[in-house]
């Protein structure tokens, strides 16, 4: 059978999971769990995605997604091809770091099936036995969004937790991250008393498998929207080719409100300095906000050598006042 096709679209919600190649570890230690944190919070300022929840496991991670933008595919694609990247050129390897194709199930974002996506993710932990279950909650484990969920003050801005909340008729306030708490205290000591845990878990099935999750109305919808996908796909929509050149209209899109911001056209670009502060600022909106290589960059900006171009966006990242910052501002 083949595989079923992403289905993206504005507002949509995922529950996106992969594992390690050969279910081996994909986090050998803090360095990588934090590294992979980093490019997810890199990826989120790429693609706009919000986080409502997640949970690092070793071999394997969960996210509970959502693109304000239809763009899954290229952002899964920079973040799992990064991270790959980055822990390879730590750990001396090469190859391939995750199994295969990770999986996104599409998640109705009405009714309970947020609320209870975001308690699946959390509880990954407590099934996998990673504390004592009687003792301890969850917050003895620190690779995941629940502690976030808890302590407001050390939330990333990708992280949102009111959906999941709301979902619960529960505030972000003190007394509502307090029920919280006490909720899923309460589903650790279910797993931790279940006299059989395979029966027990079985109510998860629906979340793990499958394309789709939610009611028999969204289901229907996504239906037709695999239906649409599958014809686009026949008119090879989703060659690679095609892939590229949606990846470079949004650049461009980017490269234009740059120049427009700045003050400046096409016609001024090559009569800058390679190094121009301005084309530095703008190669780093491009970067940020789109999937395009570094070589598309440096082209479209005449600005020479590639190998360049990470140390110029690095300047502009690192920059905490002088021209690039104000510049910066000037984008905002």
């Amino acid at each position: 059978m083949g595989r079923v096709p992403r289905i993206e679209f504005e507002g949509a919600v995922y529950h996106v999971m992969c594992r390690g190649n050969r279910g081996e570890p994909i986090f050998l230690d803090e360095y990588d769990y934090e590294t992979f944190l980093n490019t997810l919070a890199e990826a989120c300022d790429r693609t706009g995605w919000r986080i409502h929840a997640f949970v690092l496991m070793g071999n394997h991670y969960h996210l509970l997604l959502e693109t304000p933008r239809a763009n899954l595919v290229n952002g899964m694609r920079w973040l799992q091809g990064t991270y790959t990247k980055r822990y390879n050129i730590r750990h001396k390897l090469f190859g391939h770091l995750f199994q295969g194709r990770y999986k996104a199930l599409v998640v109705d974002p009405s009714g309970d099936y947020f609320s209870t996506l975001s308690n699946y993710i959390h509880l990954n932990p407590a099934r996998a036995k990673y504390f004592d279950l009687k003792r301890d909650g969850l917050e003895k484990y620190q690779w995941s969004s629940y502690l976030l969920y808890l302590h407001p003050a050390k939330r990333p801005n990708w992280l949102f937790v009111k959906r999941t909340l709301g979902n619960l008729a529960l505030s972000d306030t003190p007394e509502g991250r307090n029920t919280y708490q006490k909720i899923m205290r309460k589903r650790v000591l279910e797993i931790a008393y279940s006299e059989n845990p395979t029966e027990a878990d079985k109510q998860w099935s629906n979340i793990r498998k499958g394309w789709c999750v939610g009611g028999d109305e969204f289901r229907s919808q996504m239906v037709i929207a695999l239906d649409n996908v599958m014809k686009e796909k026949r008119r090879d929509s989703f060659t690679g080719e095609e892939i590229k050149k949606h990846d470079a209209l949004e650049a461009q899109r980017l490269l234009n409100r740059g120049l427009l911001k700045l003050g400046l056209s096409n016609t001024d670009l090559s009569k800058l300095r390679k190094n121009d502060s301005r084309k530095k600022i703008i190669a780093w909106l491009v970067r940020k906000n789109s999937s395009v290589k570094n070589e598309w960059i440096a082209k479209a900006l005449q600005m020479g050598c590639v190998s360049n171009m990470s140390q110029f966006v690095r300047e502009v990242e690192e920059a905490k006042s002088g021209e690039l910052f104000e510049l910066q501002k000037t984008l905002k």
